[in-house]
């Protein structure tokens, strides 16, 4: 940290006068730089200092305080939000309207009597403006010594992105009440099985129903571990990671996550829309709530309200280095309002911490969640300390009519091979349910699948032996392909053969198609009105019954 003589550098002889001043000192040089000696000399009195830091009011002590439980310097935004800011003015109005001896803030009041200066430190995001007591002056002050007691957890630092948040200290938050914990919802690796059926609706180039985890978040962890890149599954990685054990395929999408800068949650919240070309440091972020959570105790229900409360108020600079709010163009889906400025912490920031606790740590099996009602938001989390590790030992069913009921805990690899094969029915909260159909079937053979691999895979997976008939229609469908079509026709019957014939005869004859009987015919799909219209044009009123306003 700068010390004194370095911190007045670049103040004028009047500044450094002002300071003598209020310290009860008079500056007996006239030179700027010898000024600054004498003064720095000064200063650096211990008694003195304690004499004149007893005489600072309460918010003044506060702010040393902090200062001292910062290791002696705070991003200078998180101060200015805290302690106020200093106001611009030049040696000119300075002297002429006296503003130190009416100070507009905290800071100033301190600015003014060399206890607060500002410079631009080196951080692993960039150079960042913080505000510091000076080294040498912060050694003369007695720890603790006249500054008020409960002051120092007034403000931590923001801290260096990726560094320890808590670092030990005392955990943020508290613990949750019994009302916020009263719903628990049990960890879970449901993210795998959701995982399973994304790549299988990519390789049947279809879009996947919904799923616990949002698509656009599932095919994030699966682009960050290598096994989706852009919108194409690598099939080497695929099969690898469907043939992982539920332990190991949830641990490479885990450690992939935490250490991906790519993997932008941020940009993933609901309710926002982010805009512009700035960026942000996800990896950042989500490594300081990690370790903010190192604090907390073990297998204790924690308020997460509370919780995203104390990181507003000790460090909510946590995803900006530089307390800049101004700069990102981050807008609210509802109504289409930009969020700018300290105001929108909690739409924002405090929105990004809540996703991350709710969402991807969740997922992972990492916490446990809890509401106080059902229908509630989540109130409560819990570290979760035993990793979820089930196993894939399920059985599936087959019915006759070609529906397949598969447990969620049958092998993913199984359910995977086995989805390609089927229409996609609505899912139940563990178990999926296929449709083995011609059309089904014909996709999986332009695929090069054969419906003897589907036998085989149901046959080695069932709780009980495949219905015969299902089997023996398989087979059959492998041979000769569809032998029975079920069709929806519009039909077109007349009184009288002759009519038919007339009508054939006529313009519209082109819209018959194959003929059923000697009063009947099928019209060609989408020609009823045009059959209509020629049936009157020879003198007869047409009822369609599809429409029972049309004649």
């Amino acid at each position: 940290m700068p010390n004194l003589v370095q911190s007045l550098q670049a103040r004028d002889l009047g500044h450094l006068r002002i300071v003598a001043g209020l310290w009860g000192l008079e500056l007996t040089c006239a030179e700027t730089e010898a000024a600054l000696k004498e003064l720095s000399a000064a200063l650096l009195n211990p008694q003195l200092v304690q004499e004149i830091v007893s005489s600072l009011s309460a918010e003044g002590r506060s702010a040393l305080a902090a200062l001292f439980d910062a290791g002696g310097k705070i991003p200078s935004a998180a101060f200015a939000r805290q302690f106020g800011e200093i106001r611009a003015a030049g040696p000119g109005r300075r002297d002429r309207q006296h503003v130190y001896l009416n100070p507009a803030s905290t800071a100033e009041a301190l600015f003014y009597r060399a206890f607060l200066a500002y410079a631009f430190f080196d951080t692993p995001t960039g150079a960042q403006e913080f505000a510091y007591i000076p080294e040498d002056l912060a050694q003369a002050i007695k720890p603790g010594q006249a500054l008020h007691p409960g002051s120092l957890s007034a403000i931590t630092p923001a801290g260096t992105p990726g560094e320890k948040g808590g670092g030990g200290a005392e955990p943020l938050g508290r613990l949750a009440t019994p009302r916020e914990r009263e719903h628990p919802i049990a960890a879970s690796d449901r993210l795998l099985d959701d995982a399973t059926t994304f790549l299988a609706g990519l390789r049947m180039g279809i879009e996947p129903p919904e799923m616990q985890v949002p698509a656009k978040g599932v095919a994030e962890f699966l682009k960050v571990a290598g096994i989706v890149v852009g919108v194409v599954a690598q099939p080497e990685q695929v099969k690898a990671f469907l043939e992982m054990s539920r332990l190991q395929a949830l641990s490479l999408l885990a450690n992939a996550w935490r250490a991906s800068q790519t993997f932008n949650e941020l940009r993933m919240l609901p309710n926002l829309v982010c805009e512009g070309e700035w960026s942000n440091q996800p990896l950042a972020a989500r490594a300081f709530v990690f370790h903010l959570l190192e604090d907390l105790p073990e297998g204790k229900w924690w308020s997460l309200p509370a919780f995203i409360h104390d990181i507003k108020l000790k460090q909510p600079d946590f995803q900006r280095p530089a307390g800049d709010y101004d700069s990102w163009f981050i807008k609210r889906v509802s109504d289409g309002v930009f969020l700018r400025g300290f105001g929108s912490w909690d739409e924002v920031d405090g929105a990004l911490i809540r996703y991350l606790i709710t969402g991807p740590m969740f997922w992972m099996g990492v916490l446990e969640l809890a509401r106080p009602e059902e229908s509630e938001s989540v109130t409560a989390f819990r570290v979760n300390l035993k990793p979820v590790a089930n196993a894939e030992n399920g059985k599936l069913s087959v019915s006759s009519n070609g529906r397949i009921s598969v447990p969620r805990l049958l092998p993913r690899v199984t359910r995977y091979r086995i989805s390609r094969f089927c229409e996609w029915e609505a899912a139940k909260p563990d178990e999926y349910r296929y449709r083995v159909t011609t059309s089904s079937l014909k996709k999986a053979r332009q695929q090069g699948l054969k419906a003897g691999q589907l036998l085989s895979l149901l046959a080695k997976n069932a709780n009980a032996e495949i219905p015969p008939a299902f089997v023996k229609a398989l087979k059959r469908w492998e041979l000769n392909g569809t032998e029975a079509r079920l069709e929806v026709q519009a039909i077109l019957r007349v009184s009288r053969p002759e009519l038919l014939e007339e009508l054939r005869k006529s313009r519209a004859g082109r819209f018959l198609g194959e003929s059923l009987g000697p009063v009947t015919i099928i019209v060609k799909p989408g020609a009823q009105d045009k059959v209509l219209a020629a049936l009157a044009e020879l003198g007869l009123l047409a009822e369609n019954t599809s429409d029972t306003n049309s004649l």
